[in-house]
């Protein structure tokens, strides 16, 4: 098992690859947490029907998907996201929960909100059982190299 694992890419299905392993982990007696960054309250409802077994928490109070904000709206946003930030690093290195997925979070750093260094380090102050999911579209250098495993997701068609 990769402790630090990632999906990436421009390709659909890195949600749902995160999720599989989530779901799997479960059914080994695993206990799940999931984090959610960026994405809006699209996947909400499917996401919390997967309560208890899967715990799932989003910091941000807008409906619609990040990018999609106004400025005035980003600004609002960013101070929930790093409670999201901050929930994760709690989460980490209490080893709360066996494992860890942090969906979308490589976008944090996509959107500057967050500089690379700064994920790294919460990326690797995980208690020593704990798995971390990360999932985004860009991958920046300094997480591919922090990473156990490193799966990118593209369209080919």
């Amino acid at each position: 098992m990769a402790k630090i694992q990632v999906y990436y890419g421009t390709g659909a299905g890195k949600t749902s690859a995160a999720l599989g392993n989530a779901i799997k982990a479960v059914g080994n007696g695993s206990s799940v947490i999931i984090i959610q960054f960026l994405k809006g309250m699209l996947d909400e409802d499917f996401i919390q029907r997967l309560e208890p077994e899967i715990r799932a928490f989003r910091f941000e109070r807008s409906v619609s998907c990040f990018r999609e904000l106004s400025e005035e709206e980003k600004v609002e946003e960013k101070q929930n996201i790093l409670n999201g930030l901050n929930f994760a690093k709690k989460v980490l290195t209490t080893g709360e929960c066996d494992v860890l997925v942090l969906d979308e979070v490589l976008g944090l750093v996509d959107e500057g909100l967050i500089k690379e260094e700064e994920l790294v380090e919460i990326m690797k102050s995980g208690f020593p059982s704990t798995q971390l999911i990360a999932t985004g579209t860009k991958l920046p250098e300094g997480i591919r190299e922090a990473a156990d495993q490193v799966l990118q997701i593209v369209s080919e068609k």
